[in-house]
């Protein structure tokens, strides 16, 4: 349980800390801010790239050997990006890092499944959505609190105590597997990568709206693309990523109720900055202080969550958690423009309670719904929807924000907006987690 959760702490903290030091990295390094963006943007887009191609490569040479290799490929990249003389070294480093989280996080939940009994499955998912609200809710503190004693590159060189440890104990303490020998599918996962990757460079140009005659080039190759990657799933031997698990009904809504309520949760997290800063005149600090209630709220609602799906329908638990959600938004998009500190606090908090609750259910179904031999790639989908889910989000507040959608709305009314277009999302999701209480209770009486 350490090794898995250092590895999902490293990933996400890794996101969070640098993300705040780009204005001091540009700085340094000579560049302009919009360049520095691609510190993120290229770690994200491999990681998203490559999750579905790392939870199939799993299969081919082991959990064990993949988890352990992305670990030491990410330590090693931490060194290598410390040590970057220039952006365009740094960029090419953080790509590399970026293959090494995929491996992580791709296959990480399904090793639970591995490592912990049904009865303790539910717990287990709870603590990875605590340590990764931890790593939320930490990251930009720790990497201002670097920043005021070092230089930029010690937000990668303190990934370096803590990987070592945690390789060493993983090379202890994770199951051994062997691998198969069957054929991996190379042309699969060059279609995956190809598809997947356009569309969220395809996502970024239409948050970004400074190149918008590329997004229908970028949207015709990753529909072709990944058409080609479907057409090859049906008819190659030993597919990346087997369409047999979507017949299960219980793993298909689930995968669905995970897009809708991460787009919802992307939504309300790049809203709420322009709702405390442009509408209600908060300065960036007081803004990240009335932010942090949410990631806590997660951090108490997750655990708890985990341990009620464990004892009760997890269904049941993920809708209780998503009509809690699904109100905070609501609450945070009703707030005025002079509310008091208390007053967003609690609504902000929340969200996260509801989120938390909802979240390490609806995982628990995800993997428990399929059979052990199909739990790294109903791993691999988890991540991917994940990031997708976040990435539309993204392009939807830019499109509002940026007045596409509303030319005659004021700064108030168009944050508004986002935020209620997040709650409809979480009303989908609602939506279809309910939808399986019923199924549930059909299969029982059958």
């Amino acid at each position: 349980m350490m090794v898995l959760m250092s590895g999902s702490l490293m990933a996400v903290l890794n996101i969070n800390s640098v993300n705040i030091a780009l204005p001091t990295t540009a700085r340094e390094l000579g560049v302009s801010s919009a360049a520095s963006v691609w510190i993120i943007n290229i770690y994200q887009l491999v990681g998203a790239a490559s999750m579905l191609t790392f939870a199939a490569l799993g299969y081919r040479i082991g959990r064990y050997r993949l988890y352990i290799g992305g670990m030491i490929i990410f330590v090693l990249t931490s060194v290598a990006c410390a040590l970057s003389p220039t952006l365009g070294w740094l960029i090419a480093f953080r790509a590399i890092q970026g293959l090494g989280s995929a491996a992580m996080m791709s296959i990480g939940p399904s090793m639970y499944r591995v490592i912990f009994p049904t009865r303790l499955l539910g717990q287990a998912m709870g603590l990875t959505a605590l340590t990764i609200s931890l790593a939320v809710a930490g990251g930009p503190a720790l990497g201002g609190l670097v920043l005021a004693v070092a230089s930029w590159p010690w937000l990668f060189w303190i990934n370096v105590p803590l990987g070592v440890a945690a390789i060493w104990l993983a090379i202890r303490a994770l199951p051994k597997e062997q691998g198969s020998r069957y054929r991996f599918d190379v042309l699969g996962a060059v279609l995956s990568a190809v598809g997947l990757g356009s569309f969220v460079i395809m996502l970024d140009s239409i948050a970004d709206m400074s190149r918008p005659g590329s997004v229908p080039l970028l949207l015709i190759v990753s529909l072709v693309a990944l058409t080609g990657f479907i057409w090859r799933q049906r008819h190659f031997e030993n597919p990346l990523l087997p369409l047999v698990i979507f017949r299960e009904a219980r793993f298909t809504m689930a995968v669905m109720t995970s897009f809708f309520s991460f787009l919802a949760q992307s939504m309300a997290f790049i809203s709420l900055p322009f709702l405390f800063q442009s509408v209600q005149g908060y300065t960036p600090l007081e803004s990240a202080f009335l932010f942090t209630p949410w990631p806590l709220g997660v951090m108490i609602g997750a655990p708890l969550g985990g341990r009620l799906a464990d004892r009760f329908s997890p269904p049941v638990i993920s809708s209780m958690g998503l009509l809690l959600f699904m109100a905070g938004l609501a609450a945070l998009a009703l707030l005025g423009d002079q509310p008091s500190t208390i007053d967003i606090l609690w609504r902000s908090a929340l969200c996260g309670m509801g989120f938390g609750l909802y979240q390490a259910p609806n995982n628990r179904e995800m993997m428990g719904s399929l059979p052990k031999a199909r739990s790294g790639s109903a791993s691999g989908v988890l991540a991917s929807v994940r990031t997708f889910g976040q990435s539309v989000g993204a392009a939807l507040v830019a499109l509002v924000l940026s007045g596409i959608m509303n030319t005659t709305m004021d700064s108030a009314m168009t944050v508004s907006l986002a935020l209620w277009m997040g709650m409809a999302s979480a009303i989908v999701a609602l939506v279809l987690s309910a939808s399986r209480i019923r199924m549930l209770s059909r299969h029982q009486s059958g």
